[in-house]
């Protein structure tokens, strides 16, 4: 909500309180102020110039050569290139040395050969946005419609030496969508009065209610409709204070019919609609539901088609306005219009909100009838739209209203005690503190005993319960004036829980290692749901009452489905070195009837190139152990040991290239890379990915550290190469060298594997690389010696493995 501090100066006495004070005090009270906004910040020399004499510039077709009186010394010549410059107009003039938005500054120029003392301007150099301006002067210099003398400030005749407050409002204060609301609030604020316009006006010698009828078939969604005529009016332009309000609202004005009902939306709050009454078609307003399939051409041109929850205006046959949302184009207001309509109606929230979101109009009246208006203005501002059509359009106003009122106004009344009020906001008030603030804010009460019973004007319909009554005490005492109390009890201090320190470990890990993290949909398709699963694990998934779509049917069973989509994303960008992570949950099925067990996860995908120095011509693409390398950092910041990996075949991944994990003998999860099949199905390049049990993790971490001395004696290193058959593997030939080094043996890990020619069919060589160590002696041959043919004998009894000569 925009709100003009001149405007709301004619409602509320702001004498000694800036704007900027205002925003703050407002912001305080409750009610965000996001900005004030100084119309004619930065803007100087511009002063109202009388255009003596306009000719055609000799040497240029589209310039004009002005003789301008600046309302002091002689007359200067300024040459203006606009359209509609003529003689006799009073002109918003920037003189030489003037400033303009944007810190363009006004200087002595020759045009064509011409002297040029100043510009005359248009709206939008004086820093009017362009949508807002008026048709007439969209594409020229403005015109001072009313009399002024030259050399009057411009900027205080056009209204820009105003402020503009920007209210942030909540949706449960929809009474401030307008001045008065506006008013109220800053008038309890302050402690003053809220004055309103006056409504005085000469009605003519015919009654309304010869003119039209209006009957109701939709009651509940319309309890009060008012209609008033107005005859004789003349269209044209509003006058430009009404006009500068508008703009400085957000709203474009149109027409002195069109800028009234857009006026008092603003000024009460209430949406009027004027209908052209020759095009009505009939002398009856009939309000009703609309028929299945029922059309109508709106104000925007757009043929629409209602349904049977919309409701219409009609005129006993045919739809004239989607109420509450937007009129019809076959009763608008044009230039001819000789004879108008006021509507002013109450219509129900929910109705409006259905119309206005299923076609896709939201008008500054739909939202306003969606949050709620307030009854008691709905005949008031007939009569001020009738009062202002009769002074600026110079219409007769009809005696008399025809309205329909089914409407029951069943104000709120809440009791509360000065007790419950002091216990929630930790305050000791007296009842006189609390009942000013009642008065402050117009609210009717009684206090009996220290209870108060408050009857809520219509107009704060946010207001039903204690605790709204105690949120308005609060913030008019003053959120600053409260008690700053600590809590009651025993302090203890917060702290992560072990799940918790895992997860940002983890992710802190992953990112160290250049992953990016990735934040993927609990939901899937039934078609990619068993993606990566193996048939064990192909569950049949939780599926929505009401999924949004197909593609967001069921809940996930894996992580690495939408990960692959994620790089594929990022692919078709032209990103193609890509790591992405995801710490997340997988939906694992339970009992029919009951909620699945959600099971923690953690996955990756990574492709393309993982480390590049293409100075040195050095490319190392991603492959299987790259990330098996990422796994093993990660169990090792994590305090997760002897991780076995074990080959395996899984679903969509590379048959030689998969591996299950294992601890102690515990599965864990899995490392592969996408089946090429795969791939080229989802769009991809080479991809491996991983996924793993946060749950089977979290109870493997280790809580201690251990720590041990730099060691003081050398170690001895032992290198084998083995001669086995092909169908075992390094792993289990790793377990029994370990198993037999003892304490001796500290490390061993396999370097090498050969399978060429010269190795005999169904064989192949693996090199181990042994490392014994004891940190109280130096070892020697014949200490080491007997350990490591210790070893090498068990190697040859259970693999029948020989020394490779």
């Amino acid at each position: 909500m925009f709100v003009s501090y001149k405007w709301l100066s004619e409602y509320v006495d702001v004498t000694g309180v800036t704007a900027h004070e205002l925003a703050e005090l407002i912001t305080k009270s409750g009610i965000e102020v996001e900005g004030v906004e100084v119309l004619n910040k930065g803007i100087s020399g511009v002063v109202v110039g009388h255009v003596l004499e306009c000719e055609q510039h000799p040497n240029a077709d589209k310039l004009n050569k002005c003789l301008v009186d600046l309302g002091q010394g002689e007359p200067v010549q300024i040459i203006c290139g606009a359209s509609n410059v003529a003689k006799g107009q009073k002109v918003a003039v920037a003189t030489v040395g003037a400033v303009l938005p944007g810190n363009f500054k006004i200087k002595k120029a020759k045009l064509r050969g011409e002297e040029s003392n100043g510009m005359i301007c248009s709206l939008q150099e004086l820093g009017v946005e362009g949508k807002l301006v008026p048709k007439e002067f969209s594409e020229g210099i403005y015109v001072f419609p009313h009399e002024v003398e030259a050399g009057e400030d411009a900027l205080l005749n056009l209204n820009l030496d105003d402020q503009i407050l920007e209210l942030s409002l909540t949706p449960n204060r929809a009474d401030c969508l307008n001045m008065l609301g506006v008013a109220y609030e800053v008038a309890a604020i302050l402690d003053r009065e809220v004055k309103f316009p006056t409504i005085e006006f000469q009605e003519g010698s015919e009654n309304a209610s010869d003119y039209i009828t209006v009957n109701v078939e939709a009651n509940e969604d319309n309890p009060l409709y008012v209609a008033k005529i107005v005859k004789d009016v003349k269209v044209g332009p509003s006058p430009y204070w009404m006009q500068s309000r508008l703009m400085a609202a957000g709203i474009r004005p149109i027409s002195n019919i069109v800028d009234i009902t857009n006026y008092i939306l603003l000024e009460y709050g209430q949406p009027l609609h004027a209908f052209d009454y020759d095009r009505i078609g009939s002398k009856e307003i009939l309000v009703r539901r609309a028929k299945a399939g029922e059309k109508i051409v709106t104000l925007d041109d757009v043929e629409r088609t209602a349904s049977e929850d919309h409701l219409l205006i009609t005129n006993g046959q045919e739809p004239l306005a989607l109420a509450g949302v937007m009129g019809g184009a076959t009763s608008e207001v044009h230039a001819d219009t000789r004879n108008v309509l006021i509507e002013s109606a109450y219509f129900a929230s929910g109705t409006i909100r259905k119309a206005s979101k299923e076609h896709g109009l939201r008008s500054e009246a739909s939202a306003r009838y969606e949050k709620g208006i307030d009854p008691k203005r709905t005949h008031e501002a007939a009569e001020r739209a009738a009062q202002l059509m009769a002074e600026y359009a110079g219409g007769t106003v009809l005696q008399g209203s025809v309205e329909v009122n089914t409407l029951t106004l069943d104000p709120a009344v809440v009791t509360i005690t000065l007790d419950r009020i002091n216990r929630v906001i930790g305050t000791e008030l007296t009842s006189e503190t609390v009942a000013d603030i009642f008065r402050r804010l117009k609210f009717e009460y009684s206090e009996d005993n220290g209870e108060f019973t408050i009857t809520v004007p219509t107009r704060r319909g946010d207001i039903t319960i204690e605790e709204d009554i105690v949120e308005e005490v609060a913030r008019l005492y003053g959120y600053d004036h409260l008690p700053v109390t600590l809590p009651a009890g025993e302090q203890t201090p917060g702290s992560l829980t072990v799940r918790q320190k895992l997860r940002r470990q983890i992710r802190r890990y992953f990112e160290g290692a250049g992953l990016y993290q990735a934040t993927t949909y609990s939901l899937t398709s039934k078609e990619k749901v068993h993606r990566f699963l193996n048939k064990e694990e192909r569950l049949e998934p939780v599926e929505l009452l009401m999924p949004m779509s197909e593609d967001r049917s069921v809940l996930r069973l894996s992580l690495v489905s939408h990960l692959t989509d994620v790089l594929k994303y990022n692919l078709h960008r032209q990103v193609d070195q890509l790591g992405f992570y995801e710490v997340g949950s997988v939906f694992i099925p339970s009992k029919k009837g009951e909620l699945p067990n959600e099971v923690e996860r953690i996955a990756g995908a990574v492709t393309g190139l993982w480390h590049a120095h293409l100075w040195q011509g050095e490319k190392k693409p991603v492959d299987f152990y790259v990330v098996k390398g990422i796994l093993d950092g990660l169990f090792d910041s994590i305090g997760v040991d002897q991780v076995e990996y074990q080959a395996a075949e899984r679903n969509d991944l590379h048959p030689g290239r998969t591996a299950h994990l294992f601890v102690e003998g515990d599965y864990i999860g899995y490392i592969g890379q996408v089946h090429p099949s795969t791939q080229k199905e989802l769009d991809l390049q080479e991809t491996y990915v991983f996924e793993l049990s946060l749950d089977k993790l979290a109870t493997l971490v280790g809580e201690k550290v251990d720590y041990h001395p730099v060691p003081r004696y050398p170690s001895i290193s032992r290198d084998i190469a083995l001669v086995v058959d092909k169908e075992i593997t390094a792993g289990d030939i790793q377990k029994i060298i370990v198993a037999a080094g003892g304490t001796l043996l500290k490390d061993v890990h396999a370097f090498d594997l050969y399978e060429g020619e010269k190795m005999e069919e169904g064989k192949k060589s693996i090199a181990f690389s042994l490392r014994y160590f004891d940190p109280e002696r130096t070892l020697t041959d014949d200490v080491v010696v007997p350990t490591h043919d210790k070893v090498l004998a068990a190697v040859e009894e259970k693999t029948g493995a020989v020394l490779r000569g």
